[in-house]
């Protein structure tokens, strides 16, 4: 169905908004999106759990709400832990049967099955909830960002970086997508599907208390083991980035607030200077 049908057909039903959302699985906000045209493109799961209600005949059988999976039912979002439960989307099977997944079972199909307006990352089939960053975390990341594009600019090369949100399926398999902060790609070949394919050479991560223990542990061992060359962890509170420097398997060097960060993978010709980060941002970490 496009969504001009689907429009149409919930005219039809007489469902509200809300409704619509009960029925489905499908979060109050995305309908809002959809319907207002305001999000053109919607995941193939979003528009499969829309199809099937909609599809469904008032007078027969409709989708049991309380026989779905509640979406992140029981998540403490500002913990960033696991996702007990995931939306129905990849939990619904064909007629009144399903299959739950347990975390680890879970893959790119699920993940693209999310609504749209969920963060999450997948790793190892696990699912682990991302709350909304925070305004100093975004500035940060951007004003990194900026100094890495500006040397790009200015040499021209095969890298490109990027920002977050930006879909990474690092071992390229079906089993974890993650999303970096600010990652840089030197080989084009794994630009692919509008996500990269593999290992990128160049990732940061920021720290917020959500992600830190993750960035600091089981992400820092994943990014090893797949083959990233150079690794950040930028920590705002103490103002420190330390630097891991994977394709040498050189001890991790920290630097301070004031410290202009060589970029390895660049040889050191191009540095990121924290001094201008933090000055820049010192007013939002101070609220």
């Amino acid at each position: 169905m496009t969504i001009e049908e689907m429009k149409e057909r919930k005219r039809e039903l007489g469902l509200s908004n809300k409704t619509l959302a009960e029925r489905s699985g499908v979060p109050i906000g995305t309908l809002q999106k959809i319907f207002s045209g305001a999000t053109s493109a919607p995941r193939e799961g979003t528009i499969k759990m829309l199809e099937k209600t909609l599809r469904t005949d008032p007078g027969s059988e409709r989708v049991n709400v309380q026989d779905q999976t509640k979406p992140y039912e029981g998540l403490n979002r500002s913990s960033g832990s696991v996702m007990a439960e995931p939306p129905a989307a990849y939990n619904a099977g064909s007629g009144a049967t399903r299959t739950l997944k347990k975390p680890g079972e879970f893959t790119l199909e699920d993940y693209l099955a999310l609504p749209e307006d969920q963060r999450v990352e997948m790793i190892d089939g696990v699912f682990y909830d991302m709350a909304a960053p925070m305004t100093w975390h975004q500035a940060i990341g951007g004003f990194i960002y900026k100094q890495l594009l500006d040397f790009t600019l200015e040499r021209g090369g095969e890298c490109t970086p990027f920002m977050s949100p930006v879909d990474v399926q690092l071992d390229e398999d079906d089993k974890t997508i993650v999303q970096p902060d600010v990652l840089i790609v030197c080989d084009k070949k794994k630009l692919k599907n509008g996500r990269v394919f593999g290992a990128p050479d160049f990732l940061i991560e920021i720290l917020s208390p959500s992600t830190r223990k993750r960035d600091m542990t089981l992400k820092h061992y994943k990014y090893a083991n797949a083959g990233v060359r150079e690794y950040w962890i930028v920590d705002p509170q103490k103002r420190s980035t330390v630097v891991y420097d994977l394709e040498n398997n050189e001890i991790p060097v920290i630097y301070g607030e004031e410290a202009r960060v060589p970029v390895l993978i660049w040889n050191g010709d191009c540095t990121v200077d924290f001094g201008l980060v933090y000055r820049h941002v010192a007013f939002l970490l101070e609220q």
